[in-house]
């Protein structure tokens, strides 16, 4: 379940950062390797906030990790959070956007996904996204 609100009995496990890396029209999407959780889905990049970081922060590092992408904070637009609540977990979801001029050199991590595609929102909602990515698409982008 995702709301707006913060649950009642809401106890987070973690917070997550997630970025709409877009350029021309399209959002990046990456693909999970099979033996990370929900392998051989699809979604934006993203991670757990560590210790002493805030999203923003956490963001930039993430976005580098997963893409190889040098971001300055006032480069990306802070969208959103959401509080998501598992069966067996809760935590919050932050989410941004980072909008692009020039097509970037995109260089994911193997050990975390096997490849990346630039998609439009609306043909990204009809393949096999990670979970509640759907949403966050159709938040952002009013589909």
């Amino acid at each position: 379940m995702i709301s707006f609100e913060k649950p009642e009995n809401f106890n987070p496990k973690f917070e997550v950062v997630s970025c709409f890396v877009e350029y021309d029209g399209k959002i990046l999407l990456l693909h999970r390797q099979d033996y990370k959780p929900q392998g051989g889905t699809w979604g934006a990049p993203a991670g757990k906030i560590d210790p002493g970081e805030n999203a923003e922060q956490s963001m930039i590092r993430e976005i580098f990790e997963e893409i190889g992408l040098v971001v300055k904070p006032e480069e990306f637009i802070y969208i959103d959070k959401v509080f998501v609540r598992y069966p067996t977990y809760d935590f919050i979801y932050h989410m941004f956007s980072l909008k692009l001029n020039i097509e970037p050199v995109i260089q994911i991590r193997d050990n975390e996904h096997k490849d990346f595609q630039w998609i439009g929102p609306k043909e990204a909602l009809k393949i096999d996204l990670i979970q509640d990515m759907d949403f966050c698409i159709k938040h952002f982008y009013n589909i």
